[in-house]
């Protein structure tokens, strides 16, 4: 469902969600979620003594989202976390930003950290599109997600935690009898909008008349005929709608069990869960299957040990990325007057490839088989103080096997097979000593230890060609192998870290924590890095003059500080390289890279203010939080003279920050015994600018984006669309050169040379935010989110394509482009059709658009059978439910989705080019406990 008017705000959010806070009730609780357990870097805390940023996303938030990404039921859930998935493949990457973007050139992800195991998150895909390599957890085995947001709680994890740290904890089994519970779920798929393109007799129509006006008609008409297989396209004979060849009818189905159970001395938890999802891109599925084992046990008072243990294997079929003709979305630029399909056969005389040969003769496979694994063991050396250690693993293989047969398009020999595997391993020693002491009211905790960490990675690939027939897919039935490689790389850290916190009557809170970490990434003068952060809370709600107040429930204020590192620079950055050569057939060696012995982490700091709220007996509360991250350091490849021998080097040279403010609220509208309503509200803003650049500042010019200091990070630049000239149809533009007096020259030209390019608007939103309401009333139970941004843009880069008024070349139009000018005082923003004349097609502010929504983005309804029911069966719980992801986006954004973007850098970042929407799943569930 689209809206052409964008009414839902902010405001208007937030009132849907609160309006309603002052009802009565039954049953108040005083201190709403103040213990609530809060997992952080090497330990735990609670609500009540944080005096960081942390927001939380339990198990219940996780459930029954219909996607097989465990990230896509982090949207709208956490207050300064921006969630997109690249488009609507089912592999495709996820953006996520916390706080904005803290680098240019390195990573700009969050760290993952699974049950205390820095997770692999590398894109190991070959064919130029990203594959998220998290597909592989399935939400059934997280209890909660906790995402470290400031600097004071993410510095623990030092050179790593510049960009956030999303902690994953998985299920545990809890003290009781065995508990069985299985869930099964079937869902249908559909793209969350199509585009409406030209018709056969429309298209037949604007191309003739753009062809007229260049005294091309003839030319035109040879073309139709050959596009349309010679068949009668003057009376539309043949009307093909791409689109019904590009998407499918998607289908989702999820089974998943669990065992659990325990007594005081063990407990242990075993899931396994299946995931077949057909995508709504043809010949885009996915398949996976995974397994988790945890246990643990205490053989004494003293010792405990366990074992965590998880496996999942991840089977993909997927097509091109965006930027191939033979991808299913460049099909929308073949032209509708083309039959698909010729006596059973693809059509190969379509406008471009006709991806239907690809789709039928070729095939490209992802596998993806994943073990994570820890092992732990806790000692209680004296009554405060405990002895840990923690050995992590992480193993990551990924296989892609790709055939394209001698049919495919662009084949020139008697097939093609592409082969590539990636290992790679991590492993993770911690150690490290906890002490807790109380005395009165005196409260003191604190870490002390070490980690290791040792990472590598082996990489090869094969390729052959001349295959007997399409039967013969695998390599070694090729007649020539043609092409092969491999390499092997490895990178360590070697970290101290401690961490203290000490309060007053649970009044006064302090804490202190530091991280040295050491890796062979950087260069030898820089090799280590110190990490400090410190943070206080004050309680005031508990001071005297507050604690007998009937409106105030909790008032603390936070303050922290902290230092954290990115070292997602690469592993050899710093190193003097060597490559591989030949002389006249001979081996040699040769110069590739200059040492950079100076080359360390970009580094952020980053000061955080808030205020944890509640009223009414928290039936109103919340948090407000400002905050200021500065990145120095930020890693470029500077040029050099060529006098060294070299022409670029690894460099920290650039500087940049986010500044914003962040608000939660949530509110008990009604709680009582049949019936309660909760709401959760988040709203964000950051503000992005880079301050300081290699070469004296100088601007750096990367397609439709720019880099410019006082500028938001890739904002885009580029010359300013003035509409059509009334008088003769031509596109316009604005000169926008500098006047004398500093304005810029807003004259219109239709000479797109004499235009200069403006910054336009950024990909980045101003705004995000998130509402959730959670309702049950007796045995139903009823929740949706509304997830919103508001500020950025999107650029079409495949706008100068299809959308042109047939002025650049013979793609299929979208159907705005009927409102072309045609006649002397036509009043339109579509200039005259003139085939081949390029007349408006040059990149400019013409394809770019506000990309502003606000999308319903999860929605459930269960109901649960009375126990009395159910008992006499063996069931101790039955739940019926059916649950929806992308139910409605509200928005002015006239493309295919207002989140999709390009898999590759075709138009640099925040641009679209056939881009696959999401998909918009309903299913229908049953969940069952014994």
């Amino acid at each position: 469902m689209r809206k052409n008017v964008l009414k839902l705000s902010v405001a208007s959010l937030f009132f849907i969600g609160i309006g309603v806070y002052g009802q009565k009730s039954d049953t108040i609780t005083k201190e709403r979620k103040i213990d609530e357990v809060i997992v952080v870097g090497y330990g735990k805390s609670t609500k009540a003594k944080l005096t960081d940023n942390v927001a939380k996303i339990s198990s219940e938030s996780l459930k029954e989202i219909p996607n097989a990404n465990f990230q896509n039921a982090m949207v709208g859930k956490a207050a300064g976390v921006r969630v997109n998935q690249t488009n609507g493949k089912l592999e495709s990457g996820f953006n996520i930003n916390v706080r904005g973007s803290a680098s240019i050139s390195a990573g700009t992800s969050p760290l993952y950290v699974i049950d205390g195991i820095p997770m692999i998150n590398n894109d190991e895909s070959t064919n130029g599109a990203a594959v998220n390599p998290l597909v592989t957890l399935s939400a059934t085995e997280i209890e909660s997600i906790e995402i470290l947001k400031d600097a004071s709680s993410a510095a623990i994890y030092g050179s790593r935690g510049s960009n956030g740290v999303v902690l994953i904890t998985t299920k545990t089994g809890r003290k009781g009898k065995p508990k069985l519970t299985l869930n099964l779920s079937q869902g249908f798929s559909e793209p969350t909008n199509k585009v409406q393109f030209l018709n056969a007799k429309q298209y037949v129509e604007l191309f003739l008349e753009a062809g007229r006006n260049v005294g091309r008609e003839s030319s035109v008409i040879t073309r139709l005929n050959r596009y349309s297989n010679n068949t009668d396209w003057q009376n539309g004979v043949i009307d093909t709608d791409w689109q019904d060849y590009i998407f499918k009818k998607g289908a989702v189905r999820d089974a998943d069990f669990s065992v659990s159970g325990g007594d005081d001395k063990y407990n242990y938890m075993f899931t396994a869960s299946n995931n077949d999802t057909q995508g709504i891109i043809r010949k885009n599925d996915l398949d996976r299957n995974t397994a988790r084992l945890n246990i643990s046990a205490s053989p004494t008072d003293k010792l405990k040990l366990g074992l965590n243990l998880g496996f999942s294997r991840t089977s993909i079929d997927r097509v091109s990325n965006d930027n191939q003709f033979t991808t299913p979305m460049q099909a929308i630029a073949l032209a509708p007057i083309s039959p698909a399909f010729v006596d059973g056969e693809p059509f190969d005389g379509t406008t471009y490839a006709n991806f239907l040969l690809e789709d039928k003769y070729a095939s490209y496979n992802t596998l993806i088989k994943r073990v994570t694994g820890k092992l732990f063991g806790e000692y209680k050396i004296l009554k405060n103080l405990t002895f840990n250690s923690d050995f992590g693993y992480d193993y990551y293989n990924q296989k892609e096997k790709e055939y394209r047969g001698k049919k495919t398009p662009f084949m020139s020999t008697d097939g093609y097979a592409f082969n590539s595997w990636v290992d790679t391993e991590n492993i993770i020693f911690s150690n490290y000593l906890s002490y807790n002491l109380k005395l009165g009211a005196h409260n003191f905790s604190a870490i002390a230890g070490t980690e290791l960490n040792k990472n590598r990675r082996e990489y090869g690939s094969v390729t052959g060609i001349r295959f007997p027939s399409d039967d013969f897919q695998n390599i070694d039935s090729a007649g020539e192998i043609n092409a092969g490689g491999g390499n092997a790389t490895e990178y360590s850290f070697f970290s101290y870290f401690a961490r203290a916190n000490y309060d007053y009557q649970g009044k006064y809170l302090f804490k202190a924590s530091i991280r040295k970490d050491g890796s062979s990434r950087f260069g030898k003068a820089n090799r280590y890095g110190i990490f400090p952060a410190f943070s206080a809370g004050w309680v005031l709600s508990k001071e005297d003059f507050l604690s007998s107040s009937d409106v105030i429930s909790l008032l603390k204020l936070r303050a922290s500080w902290g230092k954290t590192g990115n070292a997602e620079i690469g592993n050899f950055a710093s190193r003097d390289l060597w490559n591989a050569a030949s002389y006249k057939q001979l081996p040699a060696i040769e110069p590739a890279q200059p040492e950079s012995p100076n080359l360390t982490w970009e580094k952020s700091s980053q000061t955080d203010i808030g205020l944890d709220f509640g009223v009414f007996n928290n039936r109103v509360s919340g948090e407000i939080d400002f905050y200021n991250k500065k990145t120095n350091g930020l890693l470029f490849y500077q040029n050099i003279p060529y006098t060294s021998g070299y022409s670029n080097i690894y460099r920290n040279i650039g500087d940049m920050k986010n500044t914003g403010f962040e608000m939660v609220i949530n509110t008990q509208n009604i709680k009582k015994d049949n019936f309660t309503w909760d709401t959760n509200f988040n709203v964000a803003k950051n503000n992005n600018e880079i301050t300081a650049l290699p070469d004296d500042n100088r601007d750096q010019i990367i397609g439709n984006v720019i880099r410019r200091v006082g500028e938001r990070l890739d904002s885009f630049y580029l010359v300013e669309y003035a509409g059509v000239d009334p008088n003769n149809g031509d596109a316009l533009f604005y000169k926008n050169t500098l006047n004398p007096d500093g304005s810029l020259d807003k004259t219109k030209t239709n000479d797109y040379s004499e235009a200069q390019r403006i910054i336009a608007g950024s990909s980045t939103p101003d705004w995000i935010a998130g509402l959730t309401n959670t309702v049950e009333y007796k045995n139903f139970d009823f929740s949706f989110t509304f997830y919103g941004e508001f500020g950025g843009n999107l650029y079409n880069s495949g706008g100068k394509f299809m959308s042109t008024s047939a002025s650049n070349g013979y793609d299929n139009q979208t159907v705005d482009q009927m409102n072309r000018w045609q006649n002397p005082g036509d009043i339109t923003n579509v200039p005259q059709a003139r085939l081949g004349k390029g007349n408006g097609v040059e990149e400019s502010t013409r394809y770019l658009e506000k990309n502003d929504f606000v999308r319903l983005r999860n929605l459930s309804l269960g109901y649960t059978f009375n126990k009395n029911l159910t008992s006499s069966i063996g069931v101790n719980k039955l739940r019926l439910y059916v649950s929806a992801i992308n139910v409605l986006t509200f928005t002015k954004y006239s493309g295919y989705d207002p989140e999709a973007r390009s898999d590759t850098n075709r138009g640099g970042g925040g641009s679209t080019f056939y881009s696959a929407p999401p998909a918009k799943t309903v299913t229908f569930g049953i969940n069952v406990n014994f």
